[in-house]
């Protein structure tokens, strides 16, 4: 059996967008292990000498949502202290509007509340509208139109107040 990087990444999503907590793959040589919800480093390798597995990052929120954490990066000054980030739930493609000939979704100081559609990732050709967990006025994108984004990449900053 041999699995291109595009079959796993859409296999990957789908398997996120389930409840399933653990889910094994087998084929001679090849196995593939995905475990949500444990941290990384309970993970162990197979030790039969075959190919290694694969833990997917721990999954908090549902991909419909925003993940907010209100974790300041480490460099930041006391401002940003406390700034809430809205980080990307999946990997994909970011967006700032619905189509590339309207307005996006937010800007820099514009107020945002619980709900409200922040930006697009696109995974796997579909559209996942991010909506807000918070409200506060968005004070830094980080992340450009049509830039690829990784799980867990802060893509803007939110001042609560």
């Amino acid at each position: 059996m041999e699995l291109e990087f595009n079959e796993l990444r859409e296999l990957l999503t789908v398997i996120n967008q389930t409840d399933i907590a653990e889910f094994i793959l087998k084929s001679g040589e090849f196995e593939l292990m995905v475990r949500k919800g444990a941290p990384l480093g309970e993970y162990t390798p197979p030790t039969n000498g075959s190919a290694s597995g694969v833990a997917s990052p721990p999954v908090s929120t549902p991909l419909a949502s925003v993940a907010v954490s209100s974790a300041p990066p480490p460099s930041s000054s006391r401002a940003n202290e406390k700034l809430l980030t809205v980080t990307a739930p999946m990997v994909g493609t970011f967006y700032r509007s619905p189509a590339p000939d309207e307005p996006p979704f937010v800007d820099m100081g514009d107020r945002i509340r619980p709900g409200q559609t922040v930006c697009i990732i696109e995974a796997m050709k579909l559209m996942n509208e991010l909506e807000s967990e918070v409200a506060g006025e968005i004070v830094e994108i980080l992340a450009k139109n049509g830039d690829p984004v990784e799980y867990g990449q802060v893509l803007m900053r939110v001042n609560p107040g």
